[in-house]
């Protein structure tokens, strides 16, 4: 390993991200009232471009006037190609208020993207006189983004989390699909005429994980499209989480309880994850640096292990 320790990232539960548009404020409570980790009030894709204004205006306004509770709050502003995303910046660091937390920046393809909204916010903040720094997420979402990940990854101090944008993605690599996440029926292997299905997204997700743990990020799995398909949905996430990524997108209400059931350590996870620690402790004061652990070896790379589970679950509960 390395002697320059890797930082941590932030430490705060980000098992869903709940997204709802910010022309649509009538929803905003019912987003406050879920059980989304985080909730990303949407200024782009899903704002049409008459509509820009009034959602801004919109957003601006429930900042400081819903009940978020705990939630991390992001806004996400337009991307850097259109005309809308320096006003999305300016009014929301003027107007919005201390409660705003993030600002999440989509379609990034280089690190000079992150430098120009991060002069931007830094610059608006001090006239501001805001006492708490804003955050960025970001969204990979083309060829660029992801052959440059790692220097996105490290652009500013302000990241917090990176997320994988499928559709756009898909669309910049020139892949032959239609699909938001998830299997692609034409991406397959065939032995003895059977069709075996290979995750298509495994080695961008990867990509994304590595640079987020070697720079202290939050690595988080993009939308799932077909909000009617609950058991595609957890096979998407389940194998997100394997990667090491901490929590999922959810663009249909009803993905939220899906993405908290599976990025929150079971009990029996947590339960047999204390008790690896808790055998590892005994091994030390036998002056043991490995032990067996219900027939399995176990040794410091497995405390690593046990502890991420542990902390995660204390984060969720609160206790963390």
């Amino acid at each position: 390993m390395s002697f320059r320790t890797q930082p941590a990232p932030p430490a705060r539960p980000n098992r869903c991200q709940l997204f709802g548009p910010g022309s649509r404020p009538e929803l905003f409570p019912k987003m406050a009232a879920s059980a989304a980790d985080v909730i990303n009030l949407d200024l782009e894709d899903s704002v049409s471009p008459g509509d820009k204004a009034a959602a801004r205006a919109a957003v601006i306004e429930a900042i400081g006037a819903v009940d978020w509770g705990r939630k991390t709050l992001s806004v996400r502003i337009n991307g850097l190609d259109t005309p809308y995303w320096y006003r999305d910046v300016v009014d929301l660091m003027e107007q919005a208020g201390q409660r705003l937390d993030q600002i999440m920046i989509p379609k990034v393809g280089n690190a000079s993207d992150i430098y120009a909204v991060d002069a931007l916010v830094t610059a608006a903040e001090l006239a501001a006189g805001r006492s708490k720094p804003v955050g960025f997420e970001v969204i990979i979402e083309s060829a660029a983004g992801l052959s440059h990940v790692e220097e996105i990854a490290s652009a500013s101090p302000r990241m917090q989390a990176m997320s994988l944008g499928a559709a756009d993605f898909a669309a910049s690599m020139g892949m032959a699909t239609t699909g938001i996440g998830g299997t692609q029926e034409l991406y397959y292997m065939l032995h003895e005429g059977a069709r075996h299905y290979a995750d298509p997204w495994h080695w961008a997700q990867a990509a994304i994980v590595a640079a987020c743990r070697t720079h202290g990020l939050l690595p988080v799995d993009g939308p799932f499209g077909d909000f009617s398909d609950d058991e595609g949905y957890r096979a998407q996430a389940r194998r997100s989480a394997v990667l090491g990524m901490v929590g999922k997108w959810a663009i249909h209400p009803k993905q939220v309880a899906l993405a908290n059931e599976v990025f929150t350590p079971s009990d029996t996870a947590v339960s047999e994850a204390r008790e690896i620690l808790a055998a590892m402790e005994e091994a030390r004061a036998r002056g043991e640096g490995a032990t067996v652990y219900k027939g399995r070896l176990v040794d410091i790379a497995s405390i690593r292990q046990a502890e991420v589970i542990v902390r995660q679950a204390e984060m969720i509960s609160g206790d963390g």
